[in-house]
């Protein structure tokens, strides 16, 4: 029997068919595109430039869900990672207002922060690290968009898996004792823990008081499916999205490698050397976000985001 043709099947295999960048990078800039097209008071996140790095088949999908949105794909996960977005644009337009000197994006996929947040353009450096195959589409398309590479931004090169990439951000002109957010968007999973431990220790020793990290994880169990739903509340849904979109990257190249360990959060962050940490649940971006008319949105259950300060 033929399997049934759901958008989220078709966009799986459309990302196959992609070659160079990542994968994640243009999944995610779907969603934001997405939920940019509904109305002001309506839409959670909003980025106008998104819709630019889509490929001529996403856009086919974007027409679809914007004209029907129950072909929306994977509808709770969609929202929790719209809620992601807005998160973490709110928590850098905080440390705006508190005197940001640098922003570090690990993993800049194509991320638009950057050119889109009052704020940073003239007044805060931005570096961009990301992998040369993702970096190098990213800036031809910023070309595109704006007619030129914005000056207040850094593109740094680096294979997280193989390089070193503090020695790269050095060379770019980041200053150690600046006040300085690190985004890991979308990020931690994909790498190796070893990768993760390095990163977080060079972020919390290397960066000026008041200096934070913001990412966002979900749980070993989760991955490994033990536990069943590691101890929190969820649905089938959440756990079919999860697995789905986990073998899905995994066919594309991009394996799920990392999760945090039920429970120890707190110690992965004390361990790498940070002394102040917040968890944020799902509960607590659904009371932010998920009210009045979009109450009834479903969420997932398994994305959690957290932050870090450096004393």
């Amino acid at each position: 029997m033929e399997k049934p043709d759901n958008t989220e099947n078709r966009i799986f295999e459309a990302s196959k068919k992609r070659k160079g960048s990542s994968i994640t990078a243009e999944n995610v800039a779907f969603v934001r595109a997405l939920e940019s097209l509904k109305p002001e008071g309506e839409r959670i996140c909003y980025d106008p430039f998104a819709v630019r790095f889509l490929s001529q088949q996403y856009l086919t999908f974007l027409k679809m869900a914007a004209c029907d949105p129950s072909k929306t794909p994977f509808p709770g996960l969609h929202n929790s990672l719209s809620a992601r977005v807005r998160y973490f644009d709110d928590f850098v337009t905080k440390f705006i207002d508190k005197g940001l000197e640098q922003l570090v994006i690990l993993g800049a996929g194509y991320d638009t922060r950057a050119y889109r947040i009052e704020g940073l353009r003239g007044k805060v450096k931005v570096f961009e690290i990301d992998h040369p195959e993702t970096q190098s589409v990213k800036i031809e398309k910023i070309k595109d968009i704006f007619g030129s590479l914005p000056d207040h931004v850094e593109y740094v090169s680096v294979d997280f898996e193989s390089e070193d990439f503090s020695h790269r951000l050095l060379e770019h002109g980041y200053e150690r004792l600046q006040k300085t957010v690190f985004i890991m968007e979308g990020l931690i999973y994909y790498l190796p823990p070893k990768t993760v431990d390095e990163m977080l220790c060079f972020i919390a020793k290397n960066s000026g008081v008041g200096s934070a990290i913001i990412f966002d994880y979900v749980y070993e169990s989760s991955i490994d499916r033990t536990n069943g739903i590691c101890g929190v509340q969820c649905t089938a849904c959440d756990q079919t999205a999860l697995m789905d979109a986990k073998k899905g990257m995994a066919q594309q190249g991009e394996p799920y490698k990392f999760g945090v360990k039920d429970g120890m959060l707190e110690t992965f962050i004390v361990q790498s050397g940070f002394s102040q940490f917040c968890n944020v649940t799902t509960e607590d971006y659904k009371k932010i976000y998920f009210q009045g008319i979009n109450e009834k949105r479903p969420v997932c259950y398994l994305s959690h985001f957290a932050y870090a300060i450096v004393e």
